[in-house]
């Protein structure tokens, strides 16, 4: 905090900045807001080699990306807030989860103890290292080396979560608090592997860990917000939050994390991956939701 108690606003050089091709930190001019918005699956930068080792076509693995989020929510820095993204995709690597939940049926040879193999999202088929699309299907024609995921562990994961320390830290110096929203989208319906199989869903599921990541007024902000711009909300079913609200959300030390799945009916064809024509309309009221939120989340800092 600035003297006087006032926030100190940061100023950047860059407005943009990639990390060797592995993450994109979309920043503001000046940073006005305690908001650090994060798309962590919406990258499409797929290795040739991958799709070469997959059972899969480019078309089939794109099922588990969130499409287009990073265009969703491409207005926070207009509203003074950073946004970063991971170029990679989320069938290659999955930052959403600890650094190591792999399926060791995936694995040439025993994984090491500090592996985590027995996760829920280890046994769906979803760890760091996917085994398995959206849809169910296996990934990968053959085992891979532990060597292999260290690769991408060290390459991938680590540059995207030490950007995402580097956001929490800066902003809670500036403005005494933090508030992290990782957006992702949703399948329109539920999918084979969901506990809401086959069931419509709403226009936005929104995740704090049932109360864990951030302080109820964080939520109940976040949603009279999108409420009032005409979306359909839910709370936490199916989707509560993962590895990146579990972590960051630490609201007893002023970090309040909040996950925002978008229903992909809303701007997509799922079946082909492409952009609707709702797409723009979409996007112009999420940055009306970002603009209110930037505003809303300076009152915040002061009542939490």
């Amino acid at each position: 905090m600035s003297r006087g108690g006032q926030p100190a606003r940061r100023r950047r050089e860059n407005t943009r900045a990639a990390v060797n091709g592995v993450i994109d930190l979309r920043l503001p001019a000046r940073q006005t807001a305690p908001l650090i918005f994060t798309s962590p699956h919406s990258g499409t930068d797929y290795d040739p080699a991958f799709i070469a080792s997959s059972r899969l076509d480019e078309r089939n693995l794109r099922r588990s990306e969130d499409s287009f989020v990073d265009e969703i929510f491409a207005g926070a820095p207009e509203s003074g807030a950073p946004l970063l993204c991971a170029l990679y995709p989320r069938a290659y690597l999955d930052p959403n989860r600890e650094p190591y939940e792999l399926d060791p049926e995936m694995f040439s040879e025993p994984l090491p103890g500090h592996v985590k193999t027995r996760s829920d999202r280890v046994r769906a088929g979803f760890g760091t290292i996917a085994k398995l699309v959206a849809s169910g299907a296996e990934i990968y024609a053959g085992k891979m080396s532990f060597a292999e995921a260290e690769r991408r562990i060290d390459t991938l994961y680590r540059p995207y979560h030490r950007a995402l320390e580097g956001l929490i830290e800066a902003t809670r110096h500036d403005f005494g608090a933090a508030f992290v929203l990782d957006c992702h989208s949703m399948p329109s319906v539920g999918g084979p592997t969901d506990r809401d199989r086959g069931t419509p869903r709403p226009d936005i599921v929104l995740g704090d860990r049932f109360g864990a990541s951030c302080e109820p007024k964080v939520i109940e902000t976040v949603e009279l917000i999108l409420r009032d711009l005409g979306f359909s909300i839910r709370r936490n079913e199916p989707y509560a939050g993962a590895y990146t609200t579990a972590h960051y959300g630490r609201p007893n030390e002023r970090v309040h994390a909040l996950q925002i799945e978008v229903n992909r009916r809303l701007y997509m064809n799922e079946a082909t991956v492409a952009r609707s024509r709702e797409l723009p309309g979409l996007q112009k009221k999420m940055k009306r939701f970002i603009a209110t939120m930037a505003e809303e989340s300076l009152a915040l800092v002061e009542t939490l």
